[in-house]
């Protein structure tokens, strides 16, 4: 039994000599190398604060790039210990490919809210149409973005579609045109329902002068004579304008003189008498 007990410890002894010096230095790496990782990670978290505007985006490159280092190092303190580490990476390499082939659509809205978040073709705070929607952006996450409509509905939009789609952003200038189309009677004085229109827009202190303001014939419809109004205002303005500018135009029309025909149609009646031999 002695013996037994002195070759246990013998055999105890020899592993200790083996492994207790790798062990010790794969420790102390595992320490520092902690450190190090702790202080890389808050030092490019900063460089990332000052280079992005996007707290939700810094927030997630910083942590990839944390445990993304954090991992690399675990795997060399293992190999210092003499663990095999050649299998233990093809089974994480098998396991990202296993997980990246079961969120193919939530990776793409992934790369998709990157890219939105990078290159900043919309903006929190801005009406936009996008992928057969329209709203004021709300928020731009990692993965969906969030429209609030007019009528106060919430829109969920995927970032991978929102991406790789058309995106028609209203408000990133300061101003925006009102287009509104109105016809009047071929009988009507053209000119004077023109300077009446002119007058609208030159009157109303929400239309912007300088911008070119337009009132032109457009069409010579089927019942009426077509008239195109585009007129500049300030973002803020846009949506009242656009509500008040059909009654300010009729009016003036009429006070003109001028009327806005409905759509008519003359319809002849042709009627043939037959006779018929019994």
């Amino acid at each position: 039994m002695e013996q037994k007990i002195q070759e246990l410890w013998s055999a105890i002894e020899g592993q200790v000599a083996l492994y207790g010096g790798r062990v010790l230095l794969a420790l102390i790496a595992l320490i520092v190398g902690w450190w190090v990782v702790n202080k890389i990670s808050a030092l490019v978290d900063r460089s990332l604060h000052k280079g992005m505007p996007d707290e939700t985006l810094v927030k997630f490159l910083s942590s990839a790039f944390e445990i993304s280092i954090k991992v690399l190092l675990v795997i060399s303190v293992a190999s210092i210990v003499g663990i095999e580490t050649t299998s233990f990476i093809a089974v994480i390499g098998a396991a990202g490919l296993a997980v990246g082939l079961a969120l193919q659509g939530s990776l793409s809205n992934f790369a998709g809210g990157v890219m939105v978040l990078i290159f900043r073709p919309i903006q929190v705070g801005e009406y936009i149409e996008a992928v057969g929607y329209e709203g004021v952006v709300q928020d731009i996450g990692i993965f969906v973005t969030t429209l609030l409509t007019l009528d106060e509905r919430t829109i969920i939009i995927p970032n991978g579609p929102l991406a790789n789609g058309s995106i028609v952003n209203y408000s990133r200038h300061e101003t925006r045109a009102v287009e509104v189309s109105i016809g009047i009677s071929y009988s009507d004085d053209i000119k004077a329902s023109k300077e009446a229109m002119e007058r609208v827009l030159a009157n109303d202190p929400r239309v912007l002068q300088e911008k070119g303001n337009v009132v032109a014939v457009t069409e010579l419809g089927e019942s009426s004579v077509d008239f195109l109004v585009r007129a500049f205002v300030k973002n803020a303005d846009y949506w009242g304008f656009f509500f008040d500018a059909r009654a300010l135009l009729k009016e003036a029309v009429e006070s003109a003189g001028a009327t806005i025909p409905f759509p008519q149609r003359d319809v002849h009646m042709i009627t043939q008498e037959k006779s018929e031999n019994k």
